[in-house]
C-alpha cells in the first residue's frame, strides 16, 4: 500500500512528467530551469557519496585516536608495573586516558562531542601538574601554585556553565523527544 502511494507521488512529480513529455517541451525550458534541474540531479547523486566519505573519515579517525589512547594507557601501565608502584601522577595519567576513551565512546554512541569531558581532562591535567609541582618544591610552592589552582577553579566554573547551559537549553537529538516536565 505504501509503495503504491510512493509510486503515485512519483508519477505526479514534474520531473516524471517531463520525462514522458514531448522532447520539444524540454527544449523550450529556459536556461535557469535547465540549470536548476541539473543542479538538483547533481545534488541527489553527490550528497549521499559526500556523507559516506565524511562518516568514513570520522570512523577511521576515531578508531585511530581510540587505538592511540589504548596503546598509550597500556604502555603507561606496563611502565608502572615495571617500577613496582604507581605514583599519584601515574594514577591521574590513567584517569586522563580513561576520560579520553570515554569521550571517544560517547562520540561513537551519540555522534556528539561532549565538551565537559575536555574540561574534565583539563582539570585532571592541571591537578597532575599541581601534585608534581608540590612534590618537586616541597618547601616553597611559589606563585605557580596559585596559577594552577586558579586555572582549576576557572575550569570548574566553565564546567558549571556548560552543565547549566545544556540543562537549560538542550540540543535537539534526532529521534528523542523532550519530556514536558523538563525545564
Amino acid at each position: 500500500m505504501q509503495k503504491r502511494g510512493m509510486l503515485e507521488r512519483f508519477l505526479t512529480t514534474r520531473e516524471y512528467r517531463l520525462m514522458l513529455a514531448d522532447p520539444t517541451e524540454i527544449r523550450f525550458m529556459t536556461k535557469p530551469q535547465k540549470t536548476t534541474m541539473l543542479d538538483q540531479k547533481l545534488h541527489r547523486v553527490t550528497n549521499p557519496f559526500g556523507n559516506l566519505l565524511v562518516d568514513l573519515f570520522h570512523y577511521v579517525a576515531l578508531f585511530a585516536i581510540g587505538g592511540t589512547i589504548v596503546w598509550s594507557a597500556v604502555v603507561a601501565f606496563i611502565g608502572m608495573s615495571e617500577q613496582g608502584a604507581a605514583s599519584i601522577g601515574d594514577i591521574l595519567l590513567l584517569f586522563i586516558y580513561l576520560e579520553l576513551g570515554a569521550m571517544i565512546g560517547i562520540y561513537f554512541k551519540t555522534n556528539h562531542m561532549p565538551t565537559r569531558f575536555l574540561i574534565y581532562v583539563g582539570i585532571t591535567v592541571l591537578t597532575r601538574m599541581l601534585i608534581g609541582d608540590i612534590q618537586a618544591h616541597h618547601t616553597d610552592p611559589g606563585i605557580e601554585l596559585f596559577y594552577i589552582t586558579g586555572s582549576i577553579l576557572l575550569l570548574a566554573i566553565a564546567n558549571l556553565i556548560v552543565r547549566f547551559g545544556s540543562h537549560r537549553f538542550p540540543s535537539a537529538i534526532p529521534g528523542v523527544e523532550r519530556q514536558s516536565g523538563e525545564d
